[in-house]
C-alpha cells in the first residue's frame, strides 16, 4: 500500500508540473510588454500595466505616444489585440503596423480613424516598398471595436501579406514580382503602435476635427505575438496560401464592408491601374 501511495504521490507531482510547464508556456507565448517592447514617444504617456499585459497610449493636445518591438523580423506573423478610444475619437489615430528604417522603407500599415460618437471607424490600410505606398485600402469594421479588445493581425510571408481582423482576412498583397511588382523581402521591420492627432485629415478629409474637451484619448493593446517560425513542415502561415474558406471570408468583407479600394480609382490613376492591381 505505501508503494501504490507513493507511486500516486509520485504521478500527480508530474502531473502538477505539466501543468505547471504547459501554463508558463501560454504566459510566455501571449507576450509581455514590458520583455517585448520599447516605449519609444509621449513623455509617459505610454503606460504598461498588469506586470507587463496590458499597454495603454495615451493622446492629449500636447502630445500622443508610442511603442515598438524589440525584435526586427523578415517575415513574421504578428497578433495584437487593441480596444479602440471610446465615443468621440474624431481626428485621432490609432496604429499598428510593420515598418523599416531608411529613406526607402517597407511599411504594412494598419490605422483606425477616429469618428464621432456612434460613427463606425474606418480601418485604412497602406502598403509600402522602398518608399513608396499608394496602395490604400479602407474597411470599415462590423462591430463596435470600442466596447472590448479586437486580434489585427499581419502575415508578412515570402508569398504575400494578409490583414487580418479577428482572424477574417480582410486584404491580401501577393508576392507579383514575377510581373514586376516590388515586394518587401529584404529589409527588417519592427511593430510599431502609435496614437497621434491627425485632424486635418483623419475624420471626412478634415472636415470634423479633434474636440479636446474629451482629451485624454486612451487605446488598449494587450497579448501581443510575433510568430517567426519559418519552418514550411511546421508553420502554417509561413507557407500556405488562403484556403477555400479564408477566401469567401476575404470576398465577405470586400462586398460589404470595403469603402475604398485604390485599384478601383480610375481617376487618381488616370493613365491606367498599378499592374498589381490585375491580380490583387
Amino acid at each position: 500500500m505505501k508503494i501504490i501511495s507513493r507511486f500516486s504521490t509520485i504521478i500527480n507531482i508530474f502531473l502538477i508540473i505539466i501543468c505547471i510547464t504547459s501554463l508558463s508556456f501560454t504566459i510566455i507565448s501571449a507576450g509581455n510588454f514590458n520583455q517585448d517592447v520599447d516605449i519609444t514617444w509621449g513623455d509617459g504617456r505610454a503606460k504598461i500595466l498588469d506586470n507587463g499585459d496590458l499597454l495603454t497610449l495615451s493622446l492629449d493636445k500636447a502630445s500622443g505616444s508610442g511603442f515598438q518591438s524589440k525584435n526586427e523580423y523578415i517575415f513574421v506573423k504578428t497578433d495584437m489585440q487593441i480596444k479602440l478610444i471610446h465615443g468621440n475619437s474624431a481626428g485621432t489615430v490609432t496604429t499598428s503596423y510593420l515598418q523599416s528604417k531608411g529613406a526607402t522603407w517597407d511599411e504594412i500599415d494598419f490605422e483606425f480613424l477616429g469618428n464621432l460618437s456612434g460613427d463606425p471607424y474606418i480601418v485604412h490600410t497602406n502598403i509600402f516598398v522602398q518608399g513608396k505606398g499608394a496602395r490604400e485600402q479602407q474597411f470599415y469594421l462590423w462591430f463596435d471595436p470600442t466596447t472590448d479588445f479586437h486580434t489585427y493581425s499581419i502575415i508578412w510571408s515570402p508569398q504575400h501579406i494578409v490583414l487580418l481582423v479577428d482572424n477574417i482576412p480582410i486584404r491580401e498583397f501577393k508576392n507579383l514580382e514575377s510581373i514586376g511588382v516590388p515586394y518587401p523581402k529584404y529589409q527588417p521591420m519592427r511593430l510599431q503602435c502609435t496614437l497621434w492627432d491627425a485632424e486635418d485629415w483623419a475624420t471626412r478629409g478634415g472636415q470634423v476635427k479633434t474636440d479636446w474637451t474629451q482629451a485624454p484619448f486612451i487605446a488598449s493593446y494587450k497579448y501581443f505575438n510575433a510568430d517567426t517560425n519559418k519552418n514550411p513542415s511546421t508553420s502554417t502561415w509561413f507557407s500556405q496560401q488562403l484556403d477555400s474558406n479564408s477566401k469567401e471570408k476575404l470576398k465577405w468583407v470586400r462586398d460589404n464592408y470595403m469603402i475604398y479600394d485604390y485599384c478601383k480609382d480610375f481617376k487618381r490613376f488616370s493613365q491606367g491601374l498599378p499592374r498589381e492591381c490585375s491580380v490583387n
